[in-house]
């Protein structure tokens, strides 16, 4: 912590290594009795990330210069111009931090920032956790290089998890780095849609508000809640109409997607919450969850026919693979990110849509013990149901 107090003069390597470590351990965006304290091979690990993060700050180049170089491509300088509204968008509108944070921009030789590998039992919702001195313990582990985070997986799962592995196209330092040229703009997310990059830009730009050390599903809550109130803000005030349509396209259908997922996924939960004298062997459950992912399936079939009827020429392959890929892994990190979401509207409105008190009011949430921010979510939340473990904590 103290290695980041203060600017270190030219060549203190040292002092630099100890502040890419600290964001490294920092790093994000993506509770099982098992977490890992200290996995065989962390030394390794630690300074992989360092290389990964550090060879990325050495690409970014601010945007100004981007913007100015004669060679920059009409298309790229078109989106970093858009980029920088939004980013000014973020902070004079959102209040969100005005520092270093996406004002630079790197081209990667990959098509994602990081990748995430994520773990659960077979007959549990509940996400395996990697402990870390900064953030606490989280339910991902995020490498660099595809090949690691695939090899970390198959150690996952030949101890009987079940695993997935996903590309992330940007994460946050949570602002410990905005001295250094902060987060910057990446190639793996920059050229989306207009309502995608807004999202991101706030998603992640939210991150640096507060953080609650080894509450992911509280982190990453926060974060989308600002994400989707705030591009709401954004549509409204600088989108065309086209854009506005096909952005409107893109949130029903994610809102069908969400539907759909949170509905099997409230199933599985109360699949495996029955008790033995319900579920006498694991047999029966098992039997119960493969006609739940089955009927998943099914009913993806014909949301995706209703899709792919009206718009013939969109492209589905990332629903495709989720729904190929489907498994308790992939249904507790989607859970990471909505659970709180409805609790923390509802907060927003409370405070008569005013970000800062909004933002003041969730750092308070923020600095609970755990179960008290829980309690206090759950009362928020306009559904809480036994699935959010709101039943327990209320009750």
């Amino acid at each position: 912590m103290a290695c980041a107090a203060r600017r270190p003069p030219p060549g203190t390597r040292a002092l630099l290594a100890c502040l890419l470590a600290l964001a490294l351990l920092l790093a994000g965006c993506a509770h099982s009795p098992s977490a890992t304290p200290n996995p065989p091979g962390a030394l390794a690990y630690y300074w992989s990330s360092l290389r990964g993060h550090w060879a990325l700050l050495q690409a970014a180049r601010p945007v100004s210069d981007w913007l100015a170089d004669p060679a920059t491509p009409a298309a790229l300088r078109t989106r970093l111009a858009l980029a920088q509204h939004m980013r000014d968008f973020a902070s004079a509108r959102l209040h969100l931090p005005d520092n270093a944070s996406y004002r630079s921009y790197a081209e990667l030789p990959r098509r994602a920032a990081v990748w995430n590998v994520v773990a659960a039992p077979p007959h549990a919702l509940t996400l395996h956790q990697w402990c870390f001195p900064i953030t606490g313990c989280i339910g991902y582990r995020g490498y660099f290089n595809e090949a690691d985070a695939q090899a970390e997986a198959a150690h996952l799962a030949a101890q009987g998890l079940e695993v997935a592995v996903y590309g992330v196209p940007a994460y946050s330092t949570l602002g410990y780095l905005n001295w250094l040229g902060g987060d910057p703009l990446l190639s793996t997310f920059v050229h989306g849609s207009e309502g995608d990059l807004v999202r991101l830009l706030l998603h992640e730009l939210a991150h640096q508000v507060l953080y609650a050390q080894g509450d992911t599903a509280f982190n990453e809550s926060f974060a989308t809640t600002v994400e989707r109130l705030g591009t709401a803000l954004w549509l409204q005030e600088h989108a065309s109409a086209a854009t506005h349509a096909q952005d409107q396209l893109q949130q029903t259908q994610r809102q069908q997607w969400r539907a759909l997922t949170q509905g099997t996924r409230a199933r599985l939960a109360e699949i495996y919450a029955q008790k033995t004298a319900a579920t006498p062997n694991q047999q029966a459950q098992a039997a119960m969850k493969k006609e739940a992912m089955e009927d998943f399936r099914r009913a993806y079939a014909v949301l995706r026919a209703q899709w792919q009827a009206a718009h013939p020429s969109q492209d589905l392959r990332g629903y495709d693979q989720w729904v190929a890929q489907a498994n308790n892994a992939r249904f507790a990190t989607q859970a990471a990110y909505d659970t709180w979401v409805p609790a923390l509207e509802a907060l927003f409105q409370q405070h008569g849509g005013d970000w800062r008190q909004f933002y003041a009011a969730a750092r308070q949430l923020a600095a609970l013990p755990a179960k008290q921010r829980r309690q206090a979510l759950c009362t928020l939340h306009p559904q809480p149901g036994v699935e959010l473990g709101c039943g327990a904590v209320q009750g």
